[in-house]
């Protein structure tokens, strides 16, 4: 394969991976916990959008089980995030590891 052709390659991957990042930058994705008592939505760039409790989650006597369901929904959509980003990157890299990508 001759070096214009690759390079030529290079630079359409390069093209499709911003895009790639700049579409799971801008997706959302949701997680509950508790029965869906907690709800958290993380968007693609790994930050936290919101975060619902209800208010029946909300017992003085019992905080830890409402600090865990909270990090359970959060780490849920942290978590959904990874594996769309992951899942996106690698159709099209085709599975290389590219350093700096993820």
């Amino acid at each position: 394969m001759d070096m214009k052709k690759m390079m030529k390659q290079a630079q359409k991957m390069q093209m499709e991976l911003a895009r790639a990042q700049d579409e799971i930058k801008d997706m959302t994705f949701e997680a509950t916990a508790g029965g869906g008592m907690v709800k958290a939505v993380a968007l693609g760039d790994m930050t936290i959008k919101s975060i619902e409790i209800d208010k029946d989650a909300v017992d003085p006597e019992d905080v830890e089980m409402l600090e865990d369901m909270v990090l359970a929904a959060v780490n849920e959509a942290l978590r959904g995030v990874g594996e769309a980003s992951s899942s996106r990157l690698n159709s099209i890299t085709g599975g290389m590891n590219i350093p700096g990508l993820m």
